[in-house]
């Protein structure tokens, strides 16, 4: 899930890092209210909504066609979704509006979701029930819905509060509240289907008449799978290629000497040699072309903070809780520091692992961080 509803933003999406703008082919289009927009042949966008600051996520429905496992010679025609929404009436209304006005009464056949957070996972148990579809995602994200499904999250609880109370965030009240937010992640995913089908990073899947490329991506969730039809040139992203917000890479309690934010700028690569003309598909905002320039847009903002953070932490260390004014310029509330505080320790970390920064434990418990070069 890409938070941090703050004024953290990358670049603007209008600006290409040489003054060209980005495309966006559907222009101000959005698609209505269960409802679709053909972005492609046979590939059609949805739009549902979020009760978040980030109010909206795109899913994806590909025309495809299976075979019946009875009859393998016999061919099912239908869909393949991707992506789900989180579990709430409003999406499974909105889903069932989508049945009626867009399925032209053709069956999902399977539902390929790219990876484990709530906006993309929630409704998967419902989705593969409803149409006997099997599940297709990644193994570790598949592993990691089940372990957050079941409370053992990376959202709430005592771990999660003695990680940040490690990061000088003391303040009782607030920890009290991310105590309580265990079952976040199952309020939103209350169940995950039984068996799935592995999504592997360089496999090629075909669906309908595309044959698309599964490209693993590190830093904002475990083995979060974009989908890729080179020939055709359309990318399905997920969260790792945002036209204007950036995507939140943190650091959790389960791993917390974690270097997501390496790893992200790393997986960005496999997607920087895409053609300009290359149709990316993103889980949040609009479709757009450009994606090389969007990710150097992306590494630029991440130098830049990183920079801010050496420079901050060469007077004295820094804690990262007292690190957040320099990443981001107004206050957050208690939601929004869970993901700024992991997303803080992410650029921190990767100065430490890179040699940058001393990382040193006080007495009182607390992790700082200092300029190796100060």
């Amino acid at each position: 899930m890409s938070t941090l509803p703050t004024d953290r933003v990358m670049p603007a999406p209008s600006a290409r890092v040489d003054g060209t703008p980005l495309q966006y082919p559907m222009a101000e289009q959005l698609p209505p209210v269960g409802g679709a927009i053909e972005v492609a042949p046979g590939v059609f966008w949805l739009r549902m909504g979020l009760p978040f600051a980030l109010n909206h996520i795109n899913l994806w429905l590909l025309r495809d066609r299976l075979p019946d496992p009875a009859q393998p010679d016999v061919l099912h025609e239908g869909w393949t979704a991707v992506d789900c929404g989180i579990d709430n009436p409003a999406t499974r209304q909105a889903w069932q509006d989508v049945e009626a006005q867009v399925l032209q009464g053709l069956p999902i056949l399977r539902v390929l979701v790219t990876h484990m957070h709530p906006d993309h996972m929630g409704l998967a148990h419902w989705l593969c029930e409803r149409w006997q579809a099997p599940l297709w995602m990644s193994t570790s994200e598949y592993q990691s819905a089940l372990l957050a499904c079941s409370g053992m999250s990376n959202f709430g609880g005592a771990p999660t509060v003695a990680f940040f109370k490690s990061h000088g965030w003391n303040q009782a009240e607030e920890l009290a509240q991310v105590q309580a937010r265990v079952g976040y992640y199952p309020s939103m995913v209350p169940q995950i289907p039984g068996a799935y089908v592995r999504l592997m990073a360089g496999m090629q899947v075909r669906i309908g008449d595309r044959l698309w490329q599964c490209i693993s991506g590190y830093g904002h969730s475990p083995e979060h799978m974009a989908l890729l039809d080179a020939q055709q040139q359309l990318l399905i992203s997920g969260d790792m290629l945002l036209p204007s917000i950036s995507t939140n890479i943190s650091v959790y309690a389960m791993e917390p000497d974690g270097n997501p934010l390496q790893w992200f700028l790393d997986s960005l690569d496999k997607m920087a040699q895409l053609p300009d003309t290359t149709l990316v598909l993103p889980s949040h905002g609009r479709p757009f072309q450009g994606a090389a320039t969007r990710i150097a847009q992306l590494k630029a903002h991440h130098a830049e903070r990183l920079a801010e953070l050496l420079q901050a932490c060469s007077a004295k260390a820094c804690c990262a809780h007292e690190l957040l004014p320099v990443l981001f310029k107004r206050p957050l509330d208690v939601h929004q520091t869970t993901f700024a505080l992991g997303e803080a320790v992410a650029h921190l970390n990767l100065l430490w692992l890179s040699g940058q920064m001393r990382r040193e434990r006080g007495a009182d418990g607390v992790i700082r961080f200092s300029n190796n070069s100060a």
